[in-house]
């Protein structure tokens, strides 16, 4: 029990460092020091844009998949031209976001978990602050802004790549016009239903990168902790995102 509730108490303080490292940056007159602002441009780099071949390829098939699956079941009733209705709702809404977060909670989450962990055995994380460097702000805070910034970016990329992959296969595969298709989209989906899908994946990965590097503060017991604490970040994040896709969703229906 004593030991559940020192690691909650870690928790609990590293929310409470990010909120005051949040705060730092909403004060323009205080800038960032130069490497804290290099290390979160390195973050944006490799979050983002080393992401995006991963991204691209998931977001291709899952359109295609969707596509496929709705033409089995709406040909039964002669409605093909919904194809892109479904396609397009299911990844803006849900799919994008909860695919593209899956993906950096095993990709970035993981490689967070990681360098935390064997930062801390090696009590690297303890010269920092015997030097006056704020662990928290040096090693969270970059992380945590690339995964706030990049998850909703990412998700857009994984909708549009999702939704033309669906309507070149619709075209070419299912004898769905293009027009058609794409039309459907822009009347059926609204400013609000990509609001919901941006929401999502800043929330998922705002809990992937507490939770990864809360996990890695954790780690207590030599070189074989760093890999139960990746694996427990990776399960725990992935749980977390279930449930806050379950909570978003269910505010998208009562204020829909």
């Amino acid at each position: 029990m004593a030991r559940k509730q020192d690691d909650l108490g870690v928790l609990v303080g590293l929310a409470v460092d990010l909120m005051r490292c949040a705060g730092r940056a909403l004060r323009p007159w205080r800038p960032e020091k130069p490497y804290l602002r290099a290390r979160t441009i390195s973050h944006l780099a490799w979050v983002g844009a080393d992401s995006l071949a991963i991204v691209s390829v998931i977001a291709a098939c899952v359109g295609i998949i969707l596509s496929l699956q709705a033409a089995i079941q709406l040909e039964k009733v002669g409605a093909m031209s919904y194809v892109a209705n479904l396609v397009g709702f299911s990844l803006v809404t849900e799919l994008g976001p909860l695919l593209t977060c899956l993906i950096l909670s095993g990709r970035a989450g993981a490689a967070f978990t990681a360098e935390i962990a064997t930062m801390r055995i090696s009590e690297e994380i303890d010269a920092l602050a015997v030097m006056g460097i704020d662990p928290v702000r040096f090693l969270v805070w970059p992380k945590f802004v690339a995964m706030a910034v990049m998850a909703p970016l990412l998700t857009l990329w994984a909708d549009a790549v999702g939704i033309t992959a669906g309507g070149i296969f619709s075209s070419l595969a299912l004898g769905l016009s293009g027009k058609v298709y794409f039309n459907q989209i822009a009347y059926f989906l609204g400013f609000k239903d990509l609001l919901s899908g941006l929401v999502k994946s800043a929330g998922f990965g705002v809990a992937i990168t507490v939770i990864s590097c809360w996990q890695g503060f954790l780690a207590r017991e030599g070189a074989a902790d760093v890999g139960r604490r990746t694996t427990a970040a990776v399960v725990q994040s992935i749980f977390v995102m279930i449930l806050l896709d379950l909570f978003f969703t269910a505010l998208n229906y009562i204020f829909r």
